[in-house]
C-alpha cells in the first residue's frame, strides 16, 4: 500500500487515542497512530462488534452510538486515551462533543468548539468571512427562517435555488429546486434529512450556479498563529451533491487563481480562530474560474484528503494529531509543494437503475462473501474499512472504501485508478464500482471539463447495455457443476446421476437453468455437454474451470476470468448477482397483484419514514406516496398511474426488505375497459 509520509520525529503525541468513527476511517486513522506509536482505542457499535477497524485496533470500547457524546468520552475514558480523533461524519462537527471531550480532560484532535460552532452554522460562517473580505454565494440571511420565508426568500433570490441544512455537510438534506410549486414539498424533504442527519432542521437559501465546479481549498492551521493551505481538491464529479471522484490539483485553476483562493482559504480560516485541518469549499463558474464563492467550511479532515496527501507528502493525520498537542507547524507557505497528480474514487454500497428516463442510485446491502482490493499496484493506494465476512447494513452511510491512484501526470493517475478499480472485487451486495470506472473513461472526464451536473447528465449512458452473455453461461455451468454428486467410495461416480444430458439411444438432452439477475429479465440458459444455449442465441460450445474464488469460462479461443461467491460472478469491477428464476411462481405472483401492474415494491432495504395515502384514497401518476430511507438517504415511491389504493401494507416505522410490496395502485382504467360499450359488450360481440 501507497502511504504519504509520516512525521515521526521527536516524542508521540498522545499514549492512546480514541477513534470515534468506523469504517474506512477508522481504519485510517489506526494506520497513522500505528506509525507514530500511538496506541488506538476503537469505538463500536454492536452491530460493529466483527467490523475491521475493532480488529485493527489495539483495544475496543463498544458504545450505544456513535451519534452520542456521553458514550464516547466514557469510552475514551475506559481505554485510558488522552485524546479523541472524530475522523469525519457524526460527531467530528459537533461543538458540543468537543466541549464534552475538553471537560473530561480529553484532547479533541479538531479545532475549538467556538470554531465548530461558527464555521458549522452556514449562515454566520457567511457572514463571518465575508467580514474578512472572502466573497460568498448570494442567499437567505438570517437563522431559524420558517418553511414560508424560506420560499419567499428564493423566489427572491430567484429560481434555481439551493435548499441546504445550516448544520450540516456532505450533501446529505440539499435539494435543488427549480419549479416554484415543489418548494413546499422540497422544503419539507430537506428539513426531515437534515434534521436525522443532523439533529437539526434549520435550512438556508443560496442561488445555484448552472454548471458550476465544486473547488475545495484544504488548510492546516496551528495553535501559534501559523495557517497555510496546501492546494486545491476538484470535487466537481457528485450526484446528489454527494461527491464521486476527486483529484488534486483541479486543472481549471491557474497559478494566480490558485493563490488567489488559497488566501481567502487562509483568511477564512483564521477569521474563526481555526486551527488543526479543515476545507474551504467554493462554487467556481467553470466559464470563469476568478468568479469564486465561499459556500461552506468543513471543520474537520474531508472523505477526498488522500489526494492532497499524495501530492504533497504529507500525513494530515498525523498533523492534526500533532497540532492538537500544540506543535507548531514546521513548514511555510513558500514550502508547500505539489509533486503529480492524484485521483480518487468512492467505492459505496450502491445500485444504479434506469427509471422513468431518470438514474436512480439506490442503496445496497448485504455480506461481503469475496473480497479482492487492489492495493499493491503501483501508485495505488486503498482505504477501505471491508473484509470479507463484513455485513453491510443500512443504518450507515454507504461508502465502503475508497481507491486512490497517484501519478506524474493526470493522464496517468486516470489510468492507474482505472485499472486499479478494475481489479476491485466485492461480492455479496452491489456497489458502484464499475459505474465509476466508466464514468473515468468518459471523454468530458479524460479533458477535464467538469461540473456538478455531469454525472447527473450522463448516468443513463454509463450504465451497462445489459447482462453480458458469459455471466449467464458461467452461472448456468456452475449451477451445472453443483448438481453433480460427490463421488463415493472408492471415487466411483454413478453416471446416471451426473446431469450431463446423456442418455440411452439419442442426442443428449438439454438441461434448462432460468435464471435472473435484478433489474434485468430473466433468461432461460440450456445446457449440455460441452454446449450453451442461451435464450434464442445458437448453441456455443462452452466449459466450466475452476481454480478457488475464480472461474474460468472457455468459449473457443477466450478466457473469460470470473470471481465467485454464492450466486454472485464479479470482474472488472462489475458484480451480478445470478438468481435462479422460477416462470411459474412468477407469473402466479403477477396474476395475485393484478393485471394493471400496480404493485409498488421497496427499490432497496430501509425503513418507511413517511406514508401520505390511505387505502380506499384516489391518486393521479406521479404523486408522492411513500417515503422510504436507507443510508441516511430518501426514495420517494410515486404512484406509476391513476388510480386507487387497494392495498397499503406498512406505515411509518416498518422496515422493509428489497422487493417487498409496499402498496398497490389499482388503475382508474383497468385494461380493456376503454373498450367495452355501453351496453358492456366489446366492438365486435353479440349483444
Amino acid at each position: 500500500m501507497m502511504t504519504s509520509s509520516t512525521p515521526t520525529t521527536g516524542a508521540a503525541p498522545f499514549g492512546t487515542v480514541l477513534v470515534a468513527n468506523r469504517g474506512e476511517i477508522a481504519v485510517r486513522i489506526i494506520r497513522t497512530l500505528r506509525e507514530l506509536g500511538v496506541r488506538s482505542a476503537a469505538a463500536f457499535t454492536e452491530a460493529d462488534a466483527g467490523a475491521r477497524h475493532v480488529r485493527e485496533a489495539d483495544t475496543a470500547v463498544r458504545v450505544g452510538s456513535y451519534l452520542s457524546a456521553a458514550d464516547l468520552v466514557r469510552a475514551a475514558v475506559a481505554a485510558g486515551a488522552g485524546a479523541v480523533h472524530p475522523g469525519y461524519g457524526f460527531l467530528a462537527e459537533n461543538a458540543g462533543f468537543a466541549r464534552a471531550c475538553s471537560e473530561a480532560g480529553l484532547v479533541f484532535v479538531g479545532p475549538p468548539a467556538a470554531a465548530i460552532e461558527l464555521m458549522g452554522d452556514k449562515i454566520r460562517a457567511k457572514q463571518t468571512v465575508r467580514a474578512a473580505g472572502v466573497p460568498v454565494v448570494p442567499g437567505s440571511s438570517g437563522s431559524g427562517l420558517s418553511d414560508a420565508e424560506l420560499a419567499e426568500a428564493a423566489r427572491e433570490i430567484g429560481l434555481p435555488v439551493l435548499l441546504k441544512p445550516s448544520a450540516g455537510g456532505g450533501g446529505k438534506g440539499m435539494r435543488l429546486v427549480r419549479d416554484p410549486a415543489a418548494l413546499p414539498e422540497e422544503i419539507a424533504a430537506a428539513r426531515r434529512e437534515a434534521l436525522g442527519s443532523f439533529g437539526d432542521d434549520t435550512l438556508l437559501v443560496e442561488r445555484w450556479i448552472d454548471r458550476p465546479r465544486h473547488i475545495e481549498i484544504q488548510v492546516l492551521a496551528d495553535a501559534h498563529g501559523q495557517v497555510v493551505h496546501l492546494g486545491e481538491r476538484e470535487c466537481s464529479l457528485q450526484r446528489r451533491h454527494q461527491k464521486l471522484i476527486e483529484e488534486a490539483p483541479s486543472v481549471l485553476l491557474d497559478p494566480a487563481t490558485r493563490a488567489a483562493m488559497g488566501e481567502a482559504a487562509v483568511q477564512a480560516a483564521r477569521s474563526c480562530g481555526y486551527t488543526g485541518a479543515g476545507t474551504v469549499e467554493f462554487i467556481v463558474p467553470g466559464a470563469d474560474p476568478s468568479a469564486y464563492f465561499f459556500m461552506e467550511m468543513n471543520t474537520r479532515l474531508q472523505v477526498e484528503h488522500p489526494v492532497t496527501e499524495l501530492v504533497t507528502g504529507l500525513d494530515l493525520v498525523a498533523w492534526q494529531l500533532r497540532v492538537a498537542a500544540g506543535e507548531r507547524l514546521d513548514f511555510g507557505q513558500q514550502d508547500v509543494r505539489l509533486n503529480g497528480h492524484a485521483v480518487e474514487a468512492r467505492i459505496c454500497a450502491e445500485t444504479a437503475r434506469a427509471a422513468d428516463g431518470r438514474v436512480d442510485f439506490l442503496p445496497s446491502a448485504g455480506p461481503v462473501l469475496a473480497l479482492h482490493e487492489p492495493a499493491g499496484r503501483p501508485g495505488v493506494r486503498v482505504d477501505s474499512g471491508l473484509r470479507e465476512g463484513t455485513d453491510v447494513g443500512i443504518a450507515y452511510d454507504p461508502m465502503l472504501a475508497k481507491v486512490i491512484a497517484h501519478g506524474p501526470d493526470r493522464a496517468t493517475a486516470l489510468r492507474r485508478l482505472r485499472a486499479a478499480l478494475a481489479g476491485t472485487v466485492v461480492l455479496g451486495l452491489d456497489t458502484n464500482t464499475a459505474f465509476l470506472r466508466r464514468l473515468l473513461e468518459h471523454p468530458a472526464v479524460e479533458a477535464g471539463e467538469l461540473d456538478t451536473g455531469l454525472i447527473e447528465r450522463e448516468a443513463a449512458a454509463l450504465l451497462p447495455d445489459g447482462v453480458p452473455d458469459e455471466v449467464y453461461a458461467a452461472a448456468a455451468l456452475l449451477r451445472q457443476e453443483a448438481l453433480a454428486p460427490a463421488p463415493g467410495a472408492g471415487g466411483w461416480t454413478d453416471p446416471f446421476s451426473v446431469p450431463s444430458g446423456w442418455r440411452l439411444g439419442g442426442e443428449a438432452a438439454w438441461t434448462v437453468h432460468h435464471l435472473r439477475v435484478p433489474g434485468h429479465e430473466p433468461v432461460a440458459v440450456r445446457v449440455r455437454q460441452g454446449q450453451v444455449r442461451i435464450g434464442d442465441a445458437p448453441a456455443i460450445a462452452a466449459r466450466i474451470t475452476l481454480d478457488g474464488p475464480r472461474a474460468q469460462l472457455h468459449t473457443g479461443d477466450l478466457v473469460h476470468t470470473f470471481f465467485r461467491a454464492g450466486q454472485w460472478l464479479g470482474r472488472d469491477g462489475e458484480s451480478w448477482w445470478v438468481q435462479p428464476h422460477d416462470p411459474v411462481a412468477a407469473a402466479l405472483r403477477g396474476a395475485a397483484l393484478g393485471a394493471g401492474g400496480g404493485a409498488l415494491t421497496a427499490p432497496m432495504p430501509g425503513t418507511v419514514t413517511v406514508v401520505k395515502v390511505a387505502k380506499g384514497d384516489d391518486v393521479t401518476a406521479g404523486q408522492s406516496l411513500l417515503v422510504v430511507e436507507a443510508m441516511k438517504m430518501e426514495h420517494v415511491i410515486t404512484a406509476p398511474h391513476d388510480g386507487t389504493v387497494t392495498e397499503i401494507d406498512v406505515s411509518a416505522g416498518s422496515t422493509v426488505a428489497m422487493d417487498q410490496v409496499l402498496a398497490v395502485v389499482t388503475p382508474a382504467d383497468p385494461p380493456g375497459a376503454a373498450m367495452q360499450d355501453p351496453a358492456g359488450g366489446t366492438p365486435g360481440e353479440a349483444s
